[in-house]
């Protein structure tokens, strides 16, 4: 007879095991038949699509880790004019999208653009900036993604090196040296999770790499599957960029090797912070609105220019309807993945089987794999559960509702999952314990317990999942339904018909939805 536990655990590796089936799919989909398109895919094109994405990921990673890691060190130890204001409007980059930034910026450089226009004032003659292009998609990526960094590592400075800068300080060591000889080496661990994320909004992004022409991985699979109607060959180039993501991951185990790093003491101190000089003070102050004002505020006024320009021509009946797909889908399946990510996370923590608690760190796979491959992974699952059903052809629009849906969940499991795991940790398991001593089951402790709890997190859980799916872009172009669009599908089709302006008022809503994420770090981040 199976015990509540047990039953628990099953449950949650039911959800496991179905979630992850799409990468297998893609795995096994490798072993078919070649089709004619891949020779030739791979003697003319496949160098080009691997040297491009690397070079996006090697410095796109680098630019963002100096970006983050400089102005975390600089936030936490010195105390300058506006610091308690940067502090947390650095993370708002992170609530526009990427490929909105890109679409943004494309428009400000342009002959007409705002900045072409400062530039040509200051200099007296015309100065164009080819932002469509490798480097600048570096420049997208870095000032829209470091705040992953950023986060990441303020949290680990303020909380873990107080004591550590304090000792290099008493041996006379100044603050470039401590930087360079004490907080690099023990924040490498840290860094190395902030870059890891930065890298995997890389090889997920399809907005930015297709308005700029630029040849990646994500622009190679859509190209295949929708142009050649060659699924195989599409399915090659998704392991290749598995394969990239993969080499991430133990580039960074390498790297770091026997080297470890443990803070001595479980004491949180808050560091004294050093009171800069006038003129450093303003430097560093300078140094933060520029990065601030290019990951945000440029941007953020330029689509607001553009939105009171052509907000009654876009306003009509299509975009409402978008932005009614847009939260009902987010709705549904953030509750889904809230409801799951309870399975998942509660049986991990209340069973004693290894196993399970393994098997619970297989959700990061949806996580880490790229948009564009989860959903080749789906539509072959999706294909082979058509086999089954005798009216394949006439619910054929459900069920590309149900691949967009499966598909997100797939997607965003490990952000629902991450955040209640961390709820657990911080309620421990002794009111857990103490019902069950009682004599009240696992289910009736939960319920009459612990879901009371961890509410704050399962809020987290809902909002977090339901920004990244409000924003989501290439699942949702590969898998919609016809005539099926989100905000972001309107803003990419707005962008692809060369009609920028237009986008503004979705991109906003987008940016505001996003902003509520930002409210969340920002709270979870007070000091």
């Amino acid at each position: 007879m199976i015990n509540e536990s047990n039953a628990w655990s099953l449950l949650a590796f039911a959800v496991i095991a179905v979630t992850i089936i799409p990468a297998l799919n893609i795995i096994f989909g490798v072993v078919s038949t070649e089709t004619e398109n891949w020779p030739h895919i791979k003697q003319y094109l496949l160098q080009e699509y691997i040297i491009n994405t690397a070079i996006l990921f090697v410095f796109s990673g680098f630019f963002a880790a100096l970006l983050g890691v400089s102005l975390a060190y600089i936030i936490t130890v010195f105390d300058f004019p506006l610091r308690k204001f940067f502090k947390w409007a650095l993370i708002l980059p992170l609530s526009i999208p990427a490929y909105i930034g890109a679409y943004t910026y494309s428009g400000m450089v342009s002959y007409t653009g705002v900045i072409t226009k400062i530039l040509t004032l200051l200099f007296g003659k015309m100065i164009l900036i080819d932002i469509m292009s490798v480097p600048g998609t570096i420049f997208i990526f870095t000032f829209f993604l470091f705040p992953y960094v950023y986060i990441i590592s303020r949290a680990f400075l303020a909380k873990y090196t107080a004591s550590l800068i304090e000792s290099a300080r008493m041996l006379g060591k100044n603050y470039m040296q401590i930087f360079f000889k004490v907080i690099l080496p023990v924040s490498r661990g840290v860094i190395a999770s902030g870059c890891a994320l930065v890298l995997m909004e890389v090889a997920n992004d399809y907005g930015v790499v297709s308005y700029f022409g630029i040849n990646t991985f994500s622009i190679a699979i859509f190209k295949v599957w929708f142009g050649m109607g060659d699924i195989s060959s599409a399915v090659r180039l998704c392991m290749y960029l598995m394969g990239f993501i993969v080499s991430i991951i133990l580039l960074e185990k390498i790297v770091r090797g026997q080297k470890k790093f443990a803070i001595a003491t479980s004491k949180v101190r808050v560091l004294a912070l050093h009171r800069l000089p006038k003129t450093k003070a303003l430097a560093v102050s300078f140094y933060c609105f520029i990065i601030f004002s290019l990951g945000f505020l440029l941007p953020f006024f330029q689509l607001l220019a553009w939105a009171s320009m052509t907000y009654d021509e876009v306003l009509e009946p299509s975009f409402f309807d978008a932005a009614v797909n847009t939260v009902v889908a987010a709705v549904i399946c953030a509750a889904i993945i809230v409801c799951c990510s309870i399975v998942i996370t509660n049986s991990a923590r209340i069973s004693q089987n290894m196993f399970a608690r393994t098997a619970a760190k297989l959700t990061v796979v949806g996580y880490s794999v790229p948009g564009a491959v989860i959903s080749i992974g789906v539509l072959i699952l999706f294909m082979w559960l058509n086999k089954f059903t005798e009216s394949a052809w006439e619910y054929s629009v459900i069920t590309s509702l149900y691949m967009l849906f499966f598909a997100y969940i797939v997607r965003f499991l490990a952000v629902g999952c991450n955040t209640l795991e961390s709820g657990f940790e911080k309620i421990g398991k002794t009111f857990f314990e103490a019902s069950r001593t009682l004599g009240c089951g696992v289910t009736e402790t939960f319920f009459k317990v612990d879901f009371k709890m961890i509410i704050p997190s399962l809020v987290g859980a809902f909002s977090l999942v339901f920004v990244d799916m409000a924003k989501e872009l290439p699942l949702t172009l590969i898998l919609r339904p016809f005539n099926y669009n989100t905000l972001a599908t309107k803003v990419y089709e707005y962008a692809h018909d060369e009609r920028i302006q237009h986008s503004a008022p979705a991109a906003l809503i987008i940016i505001a939805i996003c902003s509520i994420s930002v409210y969340y770090l920002s709270k979870a981040e007070k000091e």
